[in-house]
């Protein structure tokens, strides 16, 4: 069944309906998508504009424009016979009963026996929406809750029903991890699920303490936002995002539907949403709700007055003294313990998350790392509930609900009796956790394919380590040189390790993975260590940096053992550079890459021009006898521009990526993909690549960006700044002083590469854009 799908319709053409299609038709797969039907000629109007927007959309839903083509489009009255090849349908309409009901009666008709069928319903019951349904529809019916924006969001609940085939959830399964790159969680058929529901009750338990202990909207913001290592959203900012009335809809549906629910009244829907609603504010839709933009500025509202006012930014004391701790355990326990607004709010609000979490098992899933796994792919936390919990003391956390009078459920009293006092623990090659029906603990089902340093790690697989960089042991003769600095920017720390690396890789084991499992896999060069040397003009200091920089991308090229990059999320700068010096590249579906450096008035240093100009130049003369100028210009484009690839599909357009580079949708298996790679390339006979000479096209070619530089500027598109790095940028492109066409070798242009970048470094507005994005993180044009 997931081997040959090929084809899925989608019921309704709405937000979630029409960004699930284009998931689809990311990894291949045609879709129809239907809609009402509309008056006039175009009855298919509906669907159509859905897919026509798509285009503009942010972020977007694509990896990239050409896929839309995948995406069919139709109406529910003359096209529904279209779904009878299709293998998978899901209904993603308006959350009412009665009209799901009336959509599935009119589509069954035309559903082959065996094709799957799913809702997209956030919240409503499965089993009654399919209740009417024939026996073979009702075994292969499950609800399928895609989480907003599908393409980014890694969580899918599946929610089963009692009549649904086990083969059928583990197929969808399959293809949610596979095919889509989704997470998954299985979860009971109760209102609004897993994530939704724990969701739904932080968000209240929130608002609920900003009231008793007369917080305001950004002091709540500030304390359940990055420093609780929850989303820079915080509660409101998340609120105006999904919507307020939606998140009414929400909590009154949990209210009528948890009468037997303790906490139910932390869901009795809040009279500030219906203040909002009352007068139009939704959030982001309508352009106000707990916050309002206008202009440049954002203003926040003041629950009391329903004025908006200038942001103040709250200062907390202990918040402000945590802020430079990069350890989100480490802030928080140091926030518990304060006897200002944080620990107040704090304690309680992460006393009743750990409580309420706790007393839905088994009620809304059977095995609680599942809720771990719904809050952290679903919400983006840092930690589950039960990973905090554990990561702060599960004794000591007990201790202090105990002495609040509160009670615990009786497994986890039963846990904290125990030997182990830990919902996991590592044992040999595998994570257990507490399986709440055996009373006892059980291996949690670990996917070979599924590779996490955190737990090899814990199993002392650490070959060498230093505060930027680990060496660590991945088994069958290969190891991963894992960056975990700040941002995992490249300073010494990981320069040293690599070089390191590359010799002990020689000598004692089979090939090498580039790769973590951070936010990202490197934002660059240390620019604060670099912006330091600069301003005390130490020319010396960062030749040396560059140099050493240039050796280790040259290290990882002419490796004698084959070295595989893992890059994922932001890959800038000399994090680029480092994947474009590889033997091979298995990079993340959302990989976003590109040679950035020109942003901070800078040219790439660490062979990224180099490697950009081999794989132009190497392109364009697969032609015999081909012009090689617009090689040229394509790549001095893209580094001068600083493009940045909206997805891995889209970085292989850019030619960061070769055709031979794997992409790959989900993230957790991308270190294992890598591993395998290392071993065949191992195996199969590598070969320790040679040195090269590269075709420069001389002094004629660089007139020629010349000329298109000075009229960009006349335009007023550049600036004189942006115009000096340019030239210094083509003169490297097209080989330094040379009268003519010719060959260089690499070492030439890495020299080319280091001159203008040391020269830069010592211009005023290159010190300028440096500071800038430092303390804005966005690029300034000066």
């Amino acid at each position: 069944m997931t081997q040959s799908l090929h084809s899925v319709g989608i019921l309704g053409a709405g937000t979630m309906g029409a960004q699930i299609s284009a998931h689809f038709a990311n990894v291949g797969i045609k879709t129809l998508l239907l809609d009402l039907p509309s008056e006039g000629s175009d009855r298919s109007a509906l669907a159509r504009q859905a897919v026509e927007r798509l285009s503009s959309i942010k972020p977007p839903p694509l990896f990239s424009p050409q896929k839309v083509s995948q995406i069919q489009v139709g109406n529910f009255e003359d096209d529904l016979i279209g779904l009878s090849s299709c293998q998978w349908i899901i209904e993603c309409v308006v959350e009412k009963i009665e009209i799901k009901h009336k959509l599935w009666e009119k589509v069954e008709p035309h559903r082959k026996s065996g094709t799957i069928v799913s809702t997209n319903s956030s919240g409503l019951s499965v089993a009654r929406i399919a209740q009417g349904r024939s026996e073979d529809f009702q075994r292969h019916w499950l609800g399928t809750h895609f989480f907003n924006p599908p393409r980014y969001m890694r969580l899918l609940e599946l929610i089963p029903t009692a009549s649904t085939l086990p083969e059928v959830v583990q197929a969808v399964a399959s293809l949610g991890d596979r095919l889509l790159g989704k997470g998954i969680v299985i979860a009971k058929d109760r209102p609004n699920f897993v994530a939704n529901r724990i969701g739904a009750f932080v968000a209240m338990r929130a608002m609920g303490l900003m009231d008793e202990l007369d917080l305001s909207i950004e002091e709540v913001d500030t304390l359940t936002g990055p420093v609780m290592g929850f989303p820079k959203t915080g509660t409101f900012r998340l609120g105006d995002l999904v919507g307020i009335d939606i998140m009414l809809d929400v909590v009154e549906n949990l209210y009528q539907n948890l009468t037997e629910d303790s906490w139910r009244e932390c869901f009795h829907p809040p009279v500030l949403y219906e203040q909002l609603l009352e007068r139009g504010w939704k959030g982001q839709k309508t352009g106000q709700g707990f916050y309002k933009k206008e202009g440049k500025e954002i203003l926040v509202l003041d629950p009391k007055t329903f004025e908006y006012q200038s942001r103040k930014g709250p200062k907390i004391p202990s918040v402000e003294m945590v802020r430079n701790e990069a350890n989100t355990i480490k802030r928080i326990q140091t926030l518990l313990k304060s006897k200002d607004k944080a620990g107040a709010f704090l304690w309680p609000f992460l006393r009743d998350i750990f409580l309420y979490s706790a007393e839905r098992v088994p009620e809304i899933t059977d095995e609680y790392y599942q809720i771990d796994r719904a809050m952290r792919w679903g919400f983006n936390w840092e930690f589950g509930p039960f990973e905090l919990w554990q990561e702060l003391g599960l004794e000591e956390i007990v201790e202090r609900i105990r002495e609040d009078g509160k009670v615990l459920p009786e497994w986890v009293e039963e846990l904290q009796k125990g030997e182990q006092k830990s919902f996991y623990i590592v044992d040999a090659d595998q994570q257990l956790f507490f399986d709440l029906g055996a009373r006892q603990f059980k291996t949690l089902g670990q996917d070979p394919d599924k590779i996490q340093l955190t737990i090899l790690k814990r199993q002392n697989k650490v070959v060498r380590s230093n505060p930027g960089a680990s060496l660590v042991d991945l088994g069958d003769g290969v190891v991963c040189l894992e960056f975990h600095s700040k941002l995992n920017a490249i300073g010494p720390d990981i320069v040293n390790l690599a070089r390191w690396t590359v010799d002990e890789v020689e000598k004692n084991f089979l090939g090498l993975v580039i790769a973590n499992q951070g936010e990202n896999f490197s934002v660059g060069a240390n620019l604060m260590l670099l912006l330091l040397e600069a301003q005390e003009g130490n020319r010396e200091e960062i030749d040396q940096m560059v140099r050493a920089f240039q050796r280790m991308t040259l290290s990882f090229r002419y490796s004698p053992k084959p070295v595989v990059a893992v890059p994922f999320q932001r890959v800038l700068g000399g994090g680029a550079e480092i994947c474009l010096g590889c033997d091979a590249v298995v990079a993340s579906s959302e990989t976003y890459m590109g040679l950035v450096e020109v942003g901070v008035g800078l040219v790439p240093a660490g062979g990224g021009v180099k490697e950009m100009l081999i794989r132009h130049i190497g392109d364009a003369q697969l032609i015999p006898g081909a012009d090689l100028l617009p090689a040229v210009k394509k790549a001095f484009q893209t580094i001068g521009t600083a493009k940045v690839s909206r997805s891995g599909e889209d970085a292989r357009r850019l030619q960061f990526l070769r055709p031979t580079d794997v992409v790959e949708i989900n993230s957790e298996r991308l270190l294992s993909q890598a591993k395998q790679l290392v071993i065949r390339l191992a195996e199969g006979g590598y070969v320790q690549p040679q040195q090269q000479n590269i075709p420069v096209l001389g002094n004629s070619a660089l007139a020629v960006l010349k000329v298109g530089l000075h009229l960009m500027k006349r335009a007023g598109y550049i600036s004189d700044h942006d115009a000096l790095i340019g030239k210094k940028l083509a003169y490297i492109l097209t080989g330094g002083d040379t009268n003519h066409a010719t060959t260089v070798s690499e070492e030439y242009l890495l020299e080319l590469e280091r001159e203008a970048f040391l020269s830069l470094c010592g211009e005023r507005k290159t010190l300028e854009r440096i500071q800038h994005t430092l303390r804005t993180g966005k690029p300034l044009r000066n």
